[in-house]
Order: C-alpha cells, then sequence, then structure tokens
C-alpha cells in the first residue's frame, strides 16, 4: 500500500472488501466510489496508488482466483462456475481464463484434479494468495505481447 492518509485508506479498503464479498457483482468505478464516499476520478487513481492495480483488474483476480477453486474442488459444470463467478458469457470467461492462467477453464480442472494435494494442512487464505492470478498487465496488453511473438507463416512456404 502507498503512503496515503488513513481516512482514505480505509475508504478504499471498504470498497475493496466489498467487491472481495461479492465479486460475482457488477462492480463499475462509480458503484466503488459510491462505496467509499469520493469522486470516481480521485477512487480509480488512488486505488491504483493503494494497491498497484485499477479497480477492474483487482476484480478480475477475485474472480478467476474463485472460479480456480470451484474447478478445482467441485464437478460443477463450467458453465454454472462462469456464471457464479460473475460472467455473463462462457466465451468471454473461457477466452479470459486461458490468457489470465494459460489454461482453459478444462484443461485446469483436468490437471488440478489429477494432482493429489496436500493443502489441508495449509491455511486457505494462503492457499488462495499462492494461486492468485497476476494481473500487473492488462490482459489485451497481454493478448498483443503475445500475438507480437506469433511467427507469420511464409508465403512460400507450402502447409504440410
Amino acid at each position: 500500500m502507498s503512503n496515503q492518509e488513513p481516512a482514505l485508506l480505509r475508504r478504499l479498503l471498504r470498497a475493496k472488501d466489498r467487491m472481495d464479498a461479492a465479486s460475482e457483482e457488477e462492480w463499475p468505478v462509480e458503484r466503488l466510489a459510491s462505496v467509499s464516499g469520493i469522486s470516481e476520478a480521485h477512487f480509480a487513481r488512488s486505488f491504483k496508488d493503494a494497491f498497484g492495480i485499477p479497480p477492474h483488474r483487482y476484480l478480475l483476480t477475485r474472480r478467476i482466483e474463485r472460479a480456480k477453486a470451484l474447478l478445482r474442488d467441485t464437478d460443477q459444470p463450467i458453465i454454472d462456475i462462469a456464471f457464479q463467478t460473475g460472467w455473463s458469457s462462457l466465451g468471454t470467461f473461457g477466452r479470459v481464463f486461458k490468457d489470465i492462467t494459460g489454461d482453459s477453464p478444462t484443461e485446469l480442472r483436468a490437471r488440478e484434479q489429477a494432482t493429489a494435494y496436500a493443502l489441508e494442512q495449509v491455511p486457505h487464505c494462503f492457499v488462495s494468495a499462492a494461486f492468485r492470478p497476476n494481473l500487473k498487465t492488462a490482459v489485451s496488453e497481454k493478448r498483443r505481447q503475445q500475438g507480437g511473438d506469433r511467427k507469420e507463416p511464409d508465403e512460400t512456404e507450402v502447409p504440410k
């Protein structure tokens, strides 16, 4: 956290706690600013200064974190998990999930459930923090960077 005044940090934490408690809900900046009792622009700027990422990315990390836990720990259909964690479209959920984690929801579920875990003795908050996705870079920026690394096929090459 930054060295902002304590009263402002308490207001920002109030909004962050509300997002944590109901990450499946829509949290536009207007609503978060209202919860915090500060202007929208001031909220967005202060949140990023305090927590290192914009509110939207923070919400994405919480949703993906929750989806990963549900995929790992339940046999619920992926579409149900997508809707439970706040996504309105299975396609968007799958695309963003793969962009952030590197695996599709199906791939992650298969790998996680195949691996035996000895995590029962570890407090849940530590497990969640260890599996929290890193969203320091915007998903669209990540996609652009990965797209730039792809080799374009040479026009003279014949497909095999």
